[in-house]
């Protein structure tokens, strides 16, 4: 079982292009062949939209893009699940509906996705099942109704005020 990995901060490489910032990842698989490695490339590139800005430089791409891309790399190698560490971080609201909409993607190709992020609204519309910590416990845990609908979630992140203690 091969495991993806999205860090928070950003992972391309920076002077590269978005084309070879993908090949640095395939080129670690010996399983395949150089004309595979190609067909990956191109597979990806277009399962994530990032055709048109292949030959960019990590440097020039928005935050989106970036995003776009280290999701591509990080499924370079074919993994059964990756582990997305803040995801939304740094991306503008366009870009979130985007990732958001690639997370459901990875889910519809059976790839297992575990996300970790502080922005609980993002999430709930992502995610089938959460979890929300406080202090390393489980305070809450279930699908978005079942999390939204918790005392302690309610009183701890989403500002509602108790009433009479």
């Amino acid at each position: 079982m091969g495991i993806g990995y999205l860090p928070q901060e950003p992972s391309i490489f920076r002077k590269l292009s978005v084309e070879d910032n993908i090949l640095a990842l395939l080129e670690n698989n010996d399983k395949l062949s150089k004309n595979q490695k190609i067909h990956r490339l191109e597979e990806l590139l277009s399962e994530f939209h990032i055709e048109h800005i292949r030959h960019n430089e990590g440097l020039s791409l928005s935050g989106g893009e970036r995003r776009r891309v280290e999701i591509a790399r990080s499924l370079a190698l074919d993994p059964s699940f990756i582990l997305l560490d803040e995801p939304f971080a740094g991306v503008d609201p366009i870009s979130v509906a985007d990732i958001q909409v690639i997370i459901r993607h990875l889910r519809d190709k059976n790839i297992g996705v575990l996300i970790t992020d502080h922005n609980y609204r993002e999430m709930l519309d992502t995610c089938d099942h959460s979890y929300v910590l406080n202090a390393g416990k489980i305070i809450a845990k279930g699908d978005k109704e079942k999390i939204l609908s918790n005392r302690l979630v309610k009183t701890m992140y989403l500002g509602e005020r108790r009433i009479g203690g």
